[in-house]
């Protein structure tokens, strides 16, 4: 089936937060209604506007929607979960939710969301497309040295990158150290890519670094398809870590790379400070 619009799927993500444990972050969202729904890796990767995909576009709006009705919260670490109220709640009428919204976003389009709709959501992730759009065009000994300057951002040691030594496939390698005591081996791949990652390459990116690390990690600007994430992680193999697009613009965001933050100042006075006189 394809990707249903963003009010079809009020009741797949209350579905898929009480089936996740109340609370998840954007991708576990993502993966679990792909799986409600039983969409084919076609339909999850189908690109609705730049980077991003029709999927993760709709059901943002599902998120904010569901927020606004005070079913779903949201933490600064893009954690959203269920609220007390919904918890309690396993289906909603979707004509009610519209109705309770619109009615108190007075600066709302009541235009039905289309393939074709501009409206820019209340958080506004342009920033993220633009930043993705920047990183595909350096060129690939460069898009590396980026990786390698967040990995050592991140806390990893000893990050080397080899992708000029025809090491098969292998960009780059560091370490990472747990509590000062235990470390890790690992081995790193990074590919700007415009669509997904296919378990192929994860099964040829495992055979190049079978015994010669202890995890891997394999970076893109693009994503990854289900049958990829399940070779990441299949039983009897170096386990990799993934991460895509929306992972990697997330992480230079935390760690401050390549953006610049805003903040604005509010000032409000102290009334207990002046009783103290």
């Amino acid at each position: 089936m394809s990707v249903p619009k963003y009010d079809e799927m009020f009741n797949v993500l209350l579905q898929a937060l009480h089936e996740l444990g109340g609370s998840a972050s954007v991708q576990e969202m993502l993966d679990k209604v792909a799986e409600i729904l039983k969409l084919t890796d076609r339909d999850i990767n189908e690109v609705h506007r730049g980077n991003r995909t029709k999927l993760d576009y709709r059901l943002a709006w599902t998120r904010n929607y569901l927020k606004r009705y005070g079913l779903l919260e949201n933490s600064s670490r893009g954690v959203w979960a269920l609220t007390a109220k919904g918890l309690q709640v396993k289906t909603v009428d979707k004509d009610e939710v519209n109705r309770t919204v619109k009615k108190y976003d007075i600066n709302h389009d009541t235009a039905e969301l289309s393939d074709d709709s501009d409206h820019d959501l209340k958080v506004s992730e342009s920033w993220r497309e633009e930043m993705l759009d920047m990183i595909k065009k350096l060129p690939p000994d460069v898009f590396e040295r980026l990786c390698q300057r967040i990995l050592r951002e991140a806390g990893f040691i000893e990050v080397k990158v080899e992708g000029r030594s025809g090491d098969g496939g292998i960009d780059g390698r560091g370490i990472v150290r747990l509590g000062g005591f235990v470390s890790f081996r690992i081995i790193f791949q990074c590919k700007r890519y415009q669509g997904s990652v296919t378990s192929q390459e994860i099964r040829e990116f495992k055979g190049t670094m079978s015994g010669r690390a202890d995890k891997g990690l394999f970076i893109t600007t693009g994503n990854f398809t289900r049958d990829a994430k399940q070779e990441a992680n299949r039983d009897g193999s170096t386990p990799i870590d993934l991460i895509d697009g929306r992972d990697l613009t997330e992480k230079m965001k935390e760690l401050r790379l390549g953006i610049k933050l805003k903040t604005e100042e509010v000032v409000t006075v102290d009334q207990e400070w002046f009783s103290n006189f």
